[in-house]
């Protein structure tokens, strides 16, 4: 019974439902964000370049979007999550912006500058890009919650925490979507997502570096200028930002990994607690998918 229950609920969409708990969870930029307790005195001009590169970086949820639509003509269903996925992101990057239009509007980023990071994505496959995804809300959540700790002004702490809460409930959205793969294609869904998990989790040791779609080559046209993050005003910003600035170490990176493994074990009905673990599992899938 049971079983049978869980797999009608997999096949059904998840727009719907996904509409309505974002809906309640959606707040305002104009009545939550406490704009009236802003203090001059806390925020660098260290800080207020950071702050201008998030807005744009946040911007490149437009091609992403693109991209999203055009490599997922066949799922109505996760098209339509678009929808909400892309307002809120943008939201990000205006709320981002509309703190240095009220409090640093020098640092107000061009029409220029947004468009730049507005560039064709090569085609990639659909459910390894949704895993991909996944792991970077994971990252990104932690990510702004260290960005909150680090500044010291009330509002931009405010609201990095605001933001962090938005990009967990997006990864979790993008879970949902890769339990309904796995109901729908199996083994070949679960191929997709370890092949994926194994790059997030050893990228680190391997690169020096963690991994996120805004750093991740994406269109062979336009290299070696095809990463987000080579097309904001100082492409050097993201590692400085994150070794010096908001000091997203090991430990929290560890937690990150830990998060997407935790995921994935529950996802595969496996323990997979390390990146070895998951390779030999991806292994054994191979193995028995041979034709996959």
């Amino acid at each position: 019974m049971n079983t049978k229950k869980s797999n009608v609920d997999d096949n059904q969409m998840l727009y719907p439902k996904l509409f309505a708990d974002l809906e309640n969870a959606r707040w305002s930029m104009n009545r939550d964000i406490a704009w009236e307790n802003f203090d001059a005195s806390k925020l660098t001009e260290e800080q207020a370049l950071t702050i201008k590169m998030n807005a744009i970086t946040e911007w490149s949820a437009l091609p992403a979007t693109e991209m999203f639509l055009r490599d997922n003509k066949d799922d109505s269903d996760f098209s339509a999550f678009m929808s909400i996925w892309f307002y809120e992101e943008q939201k990000h990057s205006l709320v981002l912006m509309e703190y240095l239009r009220r409090f640093k509007p020098e640092l107000m980023p061009t029409e220029e500058e947004l468009h730049a990071v507005r560039f064709e994505f090569d085609p990639a496959p659909p459910l390894e890009t949704l895993m991909l995804h996944f792991c970077g809300e994971m990252r990104l959540t932690q990510w702004y919650k260290r960005a909150s700790n680090w500044h010291t002004e009330p509002v931009i702490k405010q609201i990095y925490k605001t933001l962090s809460a938005d990009e967990a409930r997006h990864g979790g959205a993008y879970l949902k979507y890769m339990r309904k793969a796995i109901a729908k294609f199996g083994d070949a869904a679960k191929l997709a997502f370890t092949k994926i998990g194994i790059l997030m989790a050893s990228s680190s040791a391997r690169t020096g570096k963690p991994l996120h779609p805004t750093n991740l080559h994406v269109s062979k046209a336009f290299f070696p200028k095809d990463t987000v993050q080579s097309r904001l005003p100082d492409p050097s910003w993201l590692e400085k930002w994150l070794d010096h600035q908001i000091e997203f170490g090991k430990d929290n990176e560890k937690q990150v990994i830990r998060t997407i493994l935790i995921n994935l074990s529950n996802l595969c009905q496996e323990v997979l607690e390390t990146a070895s673990e998951l390779n030999r599992f991806r292994k054994q899938l191979l193995g028995n998918n041979p034709a996959v």
